[in-house]
Parts: C-alpha cells; structure tokens; sequence
C-alpha cells in the first residue's frame, strides 16, 4: 500500500511517498481501501513538530478517510464486505489502506461522493460538539466563527444555520461573497478590519453568545471580550503559535502561550461567561459518543442539512501542495488527499 510519510521535521520537503505492507483487522476492526484522506491543520503542525500529540517521525499523520471496506475482523457485524464508509483514524489516515475501529466509522450515505465524506468526520464532528454539547448553541444565539472558509469554519457555519443563529465569521474578504451565498449573516475582513470593533458594531454593542476560538494568545482575550452576558468560548486550537519550522517555533510558541490568557472562575463568575476547552484527538476512548455523532452526522448530510466543501484534491505525491495550501490560507473548504494511480 501506498503511505504519505513525514520523515523529519520540516517543512512541505520533508514529505515522502513510500511503499509499506497491507494491514490486517484484527477483533471488532475493519479495513478499509482508502479513496479519500482529509488534510487538517493538525498534520500540519506535526510535520512542523508543533502537535505533541503525533508520533516521533518518520510517522504518518492524517485523521479521517473514505472509501471501501475490503476486510472484516471477527466480532463486527454492522458492516458488510464493500460498504462505502468514513471513518476517523488515530494517524495513519494517509494512506492507501487503513484498519479502524468499526465504532469509529460511519456508511456513507448512497450517491454521496467520497472525497466529499472525507471531509466529514474531524471538521463537522468536532464543530457538531463544540456548538451543540460545550456551548447548547440556540436558535437565537449569535456565534462568532474565525476561519470561516476553512473545514471548521464551514462545518460550523452550516450547523450554525441548521439551528437558526446568526453568524459572524472572519475571513479574507475575497471569500466573503461566496460565504454569503452559503449563509454567513455577517463576514468580517479580519485583515483590514478588527474583528473586536466589527463585532461590537454589528451586534450593537451587546456581542456575541459564541466564540469558536482556534487561534489562541492575543486573538482569545479579544474574543473574550466579544462575549455577551452568558457568553460561551471554546478554545479549539493555538494558531497564533505556526511556523514554518521547529526552530521558528521556538520564537512563535512561547509568545503565543505567553499572551493567552488565563482564566480565574471568579472572574468568569463575575463575567457570566464560560471558557471551555475542545481536543477531539483526546475523546478516542469515548465509543458511544464519536459513534453516534458519525452517524448523526452523516444523516445530516443525507437529508441535506449538510453539503461539505471540497476545496482541492491532490495525490499523495503533491502532499506537499496540499500542505502549503493550508498554510497559506488559500483554500476554500477542505484539502483532500488521493492515493496515486
């Protein structure tokens, strides 16, 4: 089988495409041919040595796949020899071939393109549980998205809409017509303008009910105080904190954990607001939870609810493309990875 390897730490060079041997499912696992791989800001992070979750390298990286089952374990008996299914992966999604758990995948729903479900599981799972299970985002809720444009950001903006708050999302300006074609009430040039001041004017000075916060150190005490009476954040990601290199790294990080702020419960108290934490790469051990989210989810998108955006698709050996697009902001939704033909 075919593997997207990250052989040191390093820049987009530093990935290689190598040949490895097919897995085998073991009790309660299935193996799937692997047609899709979705690209997170999370691989990114690893191959810069920034995510200490990931393995040491060489490693592969990689959350969440589409394709087809062409192996069962014993003991799994909701699935079938050539079911089309998503499913999330612990690393090791760039790959040809992948074993998971059969909790950890979903079917996918009939006519549904498979490069679109392999933008599904980690962007729409960890929006579905950050908005709807941290925050009870309620029809008359206003909720503040950053990177509207990106995987989260559309996921999220797309359940936000499902449930009927207003949104306000941040994004180059280039994108904004088309993120208001898809919903967006109220874009926001974070380049040209300042979120904080466009947030306080758009809502007339009351903010918002939730913050959706990927960026950390500065940007979180800003979004802090975007919050309404009851206010609720969720602190999803540090990328105020990205280099392009471990050793820029070593400049980048301590500034960013160093201008985050913290939080004393008298003060939130005091506030009537709520700061939450969200690691969807530490819920592994909840079965029942991710299970029944897939599944909620996919029947989302069956019934339309949900239409995940596939923004470019790459083959394994233009990972590296794949990579800078992410880094450079240009995308559109999510970047796909395909085994190479």
């Amino acid at each position: 089988m075919q593997q997207v390897w990250i052989t040191r730490f390093g820049g987009p060079q530093v990935l290689e495409v190598r040949e490895a041997p097919e897995p085998e499912p073991a009790a309660g696992e299935i193996r799937i041919s692997v047609q899709a791989a979705g690209v997170n800001f999370a691989d990114v992070s690893a191959r810069a040595g920034l995510y200490p979750d990931a393995p040491t390298p060489p490693m592969v990286v990689g959350y969440e796949v589409a394709g087809a089952i062409d192996r069962i374990g014993p003991g799994v008996e909701d699935f079938s020899l050539g079911d089309r299914v998503l499913a999330l992966t612990r690393f090791g999604g760039y790959s040809s071939s992948v074993v998971v758990p059969a909790f950890q995948a979903a079917r996918v729903p009939e006519g549904k393109d498979l490069r679109q479900a392999a933008c599904l599981p980690v962007t729409y799972l960890a929006a579905s549980l950050m908005l709807e299970r941290l925050c009870a985002l309620r029809p008359d809720d206003w909720v503040l998205i950053h990177a509207a444009a990106g995987g989260v950001g559309l996921a999220a903006l797309q359940l936000a809409k499902h449930i009927g708050a207003t949104t306000v999302g941040t994004a180059r300006a280039a994108k904004h017509a088309r993120l208001t074609e898809l919903g967006l009430d109220h874009p926001i040039d974070y380049q040209f303008r300042d979120f904080e001041a466009e947030v306080t004017r758009i809502s007339a000075g009351r903010g918002v009910d939730v913050v959706l916060d990927p960026i950390g150190g500065t940007t979180t005490r800003k979004n802090y105080r975007c919050l309404a009476p009851l206010g609720r954040m969720v602190i999803f990601g540090l990328s105020s904190a990205n280099a392009p290199s471990r050793r820029e790294a070593w400049w980048s990080m301590p500034k960013a954990l160093a201008t985050t702020p913290v939080f004393h419960p008298l003060q939130l108290m005091n506030a009537n607001r709520s700061v939450a934490g969200f690691n969807l790469g530490h819920l592994w051990d909840e079965r029942q939870l991710l299970g029944a989210a897939l599944s909620r989810l996919t029947e989302l998108w069956r019934t339309g609810v949900i239409d995940p955006v596939v923004d470019s698709v790459f083959p394994f050996e233009h990972t590296a493309d794949a990579h800078t697009r992410l880094e450079q902001g240009s995308n559109f939704g999510k970047v796909v990875l395909v085994p190479s033909s």
